[in-house]
């Protein structure tokens, strides 16, 4: 006989430990199943570990600015070794703190190991059997590999965790979020850096304006990008990867010290044996799930990244949030009532919102539209950081905010002002007519809003 519990969470990334947590508080026998690690993607091999690599970038960014500003530096060196070591104790920090929040909940067990199903509430794991009424999906997505760059030593996100070299050439193939950020980490660590994206711009999901500007902030640090990217191949030479590609149609080979691929991810569903369950499975490859993040199956539950309903460490936590409302606090709530929101961290960052006026384009609606250069923003020039624009989008109607993009200094803070101004539903008056304090970024929301035009 399997042995029995209330709920199962099987994976633990930033849905299922906090819900199994408050799932046992409130009394729940409850077992939460992980087979790698305590914080998924983003703790281990996204954001946590990532944003320490900014972070360091950007004080050797700015080291080398120093004269800049009056400030007087010699040479500028990059251990990475160091540098890894600082990544690592952050990751370690955040990790532990995960591990004191399951080992301090009364009712949490916590098993490690791969699980599969057996039944729609049944799972093995090392061969013991477990079931409960309640199973809760939170198992992410992993990077994608190509066929082609299978054979050679190709990193990814989660490979590029453990360097602690400099590359002397950092080939990347994929020119959106992920690769952006390595790009430009790598190459303010001292690396040279080549860009290929097999679309005609970089981060195809933003207005044309905005990959171009974030194109030319890449350019100016030497960053080489190479766009319509095709026909890869590669092969292992003598200390590195021979690159071959097809640009634009003419061929292009590459020699490079280090490879990385970031074209994409995929989520983890083949290790669940799912057909077992009788779950459903989107064109993409995702779990089924209604607004309420409630799969096919009665009973079972997909949060996170696995269900492809945001590949965000905020869409995730909030998918827990979404389920222990409607589930322990009588509190209704649905994915719908979230705004899209993320942000792209390169240095200045992108924080964006919304639709973007391509998408508001596209709908036919009456539309007001306001731009201002980060050249126009005083705390922008205060820190000789001036690269970037800011821009919103209104219904001319409703005169709610419809989606914006800050690129540009603190651009992935000030965006919650629009998020929190969409997210209650008010118009963009209720912006534009708050007074904010200078000097800051966010002073000149009111005045980019008070400069709204017709969309033409």
């Amino acid at each position: 006989m399997p042995q029995s519990f209330d709920a199962i969470v099987i994976g633990a990334g930033q849905s299922g430990p906090f819900l199994a947590a408050r799932l046992a508080g409130a009394g729940r026998k409850t077992l939460l199943v992980e087979r790698a690690h305590l914080g998924g993607t983003c703790v281990n091999n996204g954001c946590t570990p990532t944003k320490s690599l900014v972070a360091s970038a950007r004080v050797a960014h700015l080291a080398r600015r120093a004269a800049d500003f009056g400030i007087g530096a010699g040479p500028v060196t990059v251990d990475m070794k160091k540098v890894k070591a600082r990544k690592d104790a952050i990751v370690n920090e955040s990790v532990t703190g995960l591990q004191s929040l399951v080992d301090d909940t009364e009712n949490l067990t916590l098993l490690w190991g791969t699980a599969k199903f057996t039944g729609p509430h049944e799972i093995e794991v090392s061969g013991e059997r477990y079931s409960a009424p309640q199973v809760f999906l939170n198992t992410g997505a992993r990077p994608v590999v190509p066929e082609w760059a299978q054979e050679v030593a190709a990193l990814t996100n989660e490979s590029m965790m453990d360097l602690d070299v400099l590359p002397e050439h950092l080939i990347i193939i994929g020119g959106s979020y992920v690769g952006l950020e390595f790009a430009q980490i790598y190459r303010r660590f001292g690396a040279r850096v080549t860009v290929l994206e097999q679309g005609p711009r970089l981060v195809a999901r933003e207005d044309a304006d905005v990959s171009d500007a974030i194109a030319d902030i890449l350019a100016k640090e030497e960053i080489a990008l190479h766009f319509s990217a095709g026909d890869f191949s590669a092969r292992n030479i003598a200390g590195g990867i021979e690159l071959s590609a097809s640009v634009g149609g003419t061929p292009l080979t590459l020699t490079g010290s280090h490879l990385l691929i970031a074209t994409g991810r995929k989520p983890n569903v083949e290790a669940l044996d799912i057909e077992k369950a009788g779950l459903a499975l989107d064109a993409r490859g995702y779990i089924k799930t209604d607004e309420q993040l409630r799969t096919n199956v009665e009973g079972i539950w997909a949060m996170g990244d696995v269900n492809g309903r945001g590949a965000f460490t905020h869409t995730s936590y909030n998918d827990f949030e979404i389920v222990a409302a409607n589930l322990l606090d009588n509190d209704p709530r649905r994915v719908t009532d979230r705004p899209i929101a993320y942000a792209l961290y390169i240095d200045p960052p992108l924080g964006r919102v919304g639709q973007t006026e391509a998408q508001v384009r596209a709908s036919g609606r009456r539309a007001l539209i306001a731009t201002r250069p980060m050249t126009r923003v005083g705390r922008a020039h205060e820190r000789s950081e001036t690269e970037g624009f800011m821009k919103v989008l209104v219904d001319a109607e409703t005169k709610r905010v419809l989606g914006a993009s800050l690129l540009g200094i603190e651009g992935d803070e000030v965006i919650h002002l629009f998020i929190d101004n969409i997210a209650a539903g008010l118009p963009y008056t209720a912006i534009s007519r708050t007074m904010h304090i200078h000097p800051t970024v966010s002073e000149l929301i009111p005045t980019l809003l008070q400069d709204l035009k017709p969309l033409e």
